[in-house]
């Protein structure tokens, strides 16, 4: 979207769009997102503020007092806030942590210029005057805006902060110049994951032009933090509602069918509350910590069958399968094991289970092999996490675990 100002309003254009220009040759992998940003002029904003919907207000007297090479490193700061998510990020952090008034916002602001000006500038990119760093407040680099918001109180630092202002793109607090959602050329929000898309898309094409916080950045865009909890909970209780999960025949009610054959009784199809089966992984490759996560993740199990727990059974396996346990507590589940990984024992004891189960749930580090068939109920794969550059054998690095089968609906842990 090419950005256009009206004629005489005293902006000098010329000279923001020359700094523009120079921005995108100093970082080209941001170009799209630079071009994106629709000018308004406001008087009312210090220096050069954005909103949401990707309009960056711009201060004509600013302007004119700025070296157009400081004034791109500004263009860059800006958009970084609107790539970054910084007014959602604080809206969310001020729900969470009970923060609210101007004073908190401008915390949360100070926070999210500490994330993009540690290593923003340099190499062609000049670093603006009075630019904010994670030095000068004493922290150190490399950090998100929800770490630094933390670490800091403005107290005496209010006095030389106060005239910061990145403008509700930057901490989500709406200003009396935000034209709003129904203001003109503002980016709809799918036009706005559209231009992080072909961002992060620039910078994974050529990852060694941007600094180690963009590539940070473009990963995340690509493979978003799974809210693995939420996802499993939602697994197991799709799984649970499914055809077929939870229904049995029964003479309870007889069927309507009945009425059509004099004499003869019909069961009914009855639905009942769906029994879950949890085969836990307690092989060696399986951590303390991934141990006691899983045991939380039986309670959340639990939850997510209606808090049912007499309908919970946890298989402990490693090689072997142990004794299937009923879930009274989490806390009083014995994890026995420590051996070799095959979870296709727990698979077949599991099935054999009088009564059924409905729905099997598995959590494993992956190292195992799985079933060569379907088993006759639904399947749900939590997968412990493991960092990307460890080894899954220690002994045998060339050894990578089987995929999990196309049948399971598998969910990342942690």
């Amino acid at each position: 979207m090419t950005a256009t100002v009206p004629a005489g309003t005293g902006l000098d254009t010329g000279r923001l769009f020359a700094a523009r220009l120079q921005a995108v040759r100093a970082r080209p992998y941001l170009a799209t997102a630079l071009f994106a940003l629709h000018v308004v002029e406001s008087r009312q904003v210090p220096t050069m503020g954005v909103d949401r919907h990707w309009r960056v207000y711009v201060s004509p007297a600013f302007v004119a007092r700025t070296p157009v090479e400081e004034l791109a490193g500004v263009w860059v700061h800006e958009v970084s806030h609107l790539l970054r998510d910084h007014h959602a990020r604080s809206d969310r952090v001020a729900r969470e942590r009970g923060l609210t008034g101007r004073g908190e916002r401008l915390r949360m602001n100070i926070a999210a210029d500490c994330e993009i000006n540690d290593d923003v500038y340099g190499d062609g990119l000049v670093r603006p005057e009075g630019a904010v760093t994670p030095q000068w407040l004493g922290l150190r680099d490399g950090e998100l805006m929800e770490d630094y918001v933390r670490q800091f109180r403005l107290g005496p630092l209010l006095g030389d902060l106060a005239w910061l202002d990145c403008g509700s793109g930057a901490d989500g607090l709406e200003r009396p110049w935000d034209l709003g959602p129904d203001g003109a050329h503002g980016l709809s929000e799918q036009e706005r994951d559209g231009v992080r898309f072909r961002v992060a898309q620039a910078i994974t094409g050529r990852p060694g032009s941007a600094s180690a916080g963009w590539r940070r950045w473009a990963e995340e865009v690509f493979h978003p933090p799974q809210p693995w909890r939420e996802l499993l909970g939602a697994a197991v209780r799709s799984a649970t509602s499914g055809a077929g999960a939870g229904e049995d025949y029964s003479y309870g009610r007889p069927s309507r069918r009945s009425a059509g054959l004099p004499g003869v009784v019909l069961p009914s199809l009855r639905r009942r509350p769906p029994r879950v089966s949890v085969v836990i992984d307690t092989s060696g490759s399986v951590s303390d910590a991934e141990l006691g996560g899983a045991l939380l993740e039986v309670a959340a199990i639990a939850r997510a069958v209606g808090g049912r727990r007499d309908l919970v059974t946890v298989l402990p396996c490693d090689a072997a399968a142990q004794a299937v346990q009923p879930l009274c507590r989490a806390e009083g589940l014995v994890l026995t094991g420590g051996g070799g990984t095959d979870l296709r024992t727990g698979f077949a004891r599991a099935l054999r289970t009088r009564p059924g189960p409905d729905v099997v749930v598995v959590l494993t580090d992956g190292q195992t092999p799985w079933p060569d068939t379907r088993p006759p109920c639904r399947t749900v794969v939590g997968l412990f996490s493991r960092p990307g550059t460890r080894t899954w054998r220690e002994y045998d690095p060339e050894y990578r675990p089987d995929a999990p089968p196309e049948w399971a609906r598998v969910v990342t842990i942690g």
